[in-house]
């Protein structure tokens, strides 16, 4: 195998934002406590953040010949990632996100977005990993139900762990019953609590779990941000409360957690192990501001989970 682990997905440079002040100091001005510029996009943060845990990882995402998609570029190979770039017109999609206090946030997007390429027609996207991540199933390309049946029947026919993390629809709206067919084909979905509820109609995460189980996903995980993450499967639920720590920017941190789960079970670990990991990539994500700062690499992780326990 060439990798351990393929990422797909959107790539694209998130315009943070932090500690905006709503209140005006002129006709036309606004004040921050401040900004930054950070590459973005899951499969982007997500590859990186594998990449820095010591996995060999490919990534295959669109990017246009311009200033973010050469920033986007730059950042990949600077982290030992390789990429595999689908040439695309209209711009590399840039995200404006507000980040609060305490490091929540709230994103804007818009129509450079939507650009569809089609991953599942790359064949080596399926013999070159041991694993392969969907970076944000129901967005673009992963929007569309007959790229994710493509991708995830390939994916198992060649033995691949099929990973996929979720996101909020923006511009096409699916449900689970439009993927009804693909879902058995998923090893692990990693929604957010709010990506949970909105899917399942559910507000508590072991029938938000539930409902994703019978619709034949194999593993579920719900990250549940500061409380922590759900774990269930068909023999076993795991609750786990989250690190205690004074987070600066959430952002990516899910991205952060998704690879760490990865990095330890291809290492082998049990859930209950993997998910620790994982947890402890979300917290050191939090902080500092961006998806991809704080996190340096394993042995990082390991010195963290010995000086912290969960509650």
């Amino acid at each position: 195998m060439r990798y351990d682990v393929i990422c797909v997905g959107m790539a694209l440079v998130d315009s943070i934002i932090r500690g905006f002040d709503p209140a005006p100091v002129s006709a036309s001005g606004y004040r921050a406590q401040s900004g930054s510029l950070n590459v973005g996009g899951e499969a982007v943060n997500e590859a990186i953040a594998a990449s820095k845990l010591g996995l060999r990882t490919g990534l295959l995402c669109s990017l246009a010949s311009d200033a973010a998609g050469e920033m986007v570029l730059s950042e990949l190979k600077r982290n030992g990632v390789d990429v595999r770039v689908t040439p695309r017109e209209g711009g590399t999609p840039v995200t404006t996100m507000f980040v609060r206090q305490d490091g929540t946030r709230q994103s804007i997007t818009n129509g450079a977005h939507t650009f569809n390429y089609h991953p599942e027609n790359d064949p080596s996207l399926f013999t070159d990993a041991k694993a392969l991540i969907i970076g944000s199933l129901f967005r673009a390309p992963f929007d569309d139900p007959d790229v994710i049946h493509d991708v995830v029947v390939n994916a198992k026919k060649a033995g691949q762990i099929v990973i996929a993390d979720t996101k909020l629809p923006n511009f096409r709206f699916l449900t689970l019953e439009d993927v009804r067919d693909s879902l058995p084909l998923i090893d692990y979905i990693t929604p957010n609590e709010d990506e949970a509820r909105y899917f399942t109609g559910k507000e508590d995460p072991e029938e938000m779990a539930e409902v994703l189980l019978e619709y034949g996903v194999r593993n579920v995980i719900v990250k549940l941000g500061s409380k922590g993450c759900f774990f269930r499967s068909g023999d076993k639920k795991i609750r786990l409360e989250a690190f205690p720590i004074d987070a600066v920017d959430a952002t990516g941190a899910g991205d952060n957690f998704v690879a760490g789960f990865c990095s330890e079970l291809l290492r082998g670990s049990e859930a209950e192990i993997a998910l620790r990991f994982a947890s402890a990539c979300g917290a050191i994500c939090t902080t500092a501001v961006g998806a991809g700062t704080a996190l340096r690499n394993r042995e990082q992780v390991m010195e963290f989970l010995k000086k912290n326990e969960i509650p």
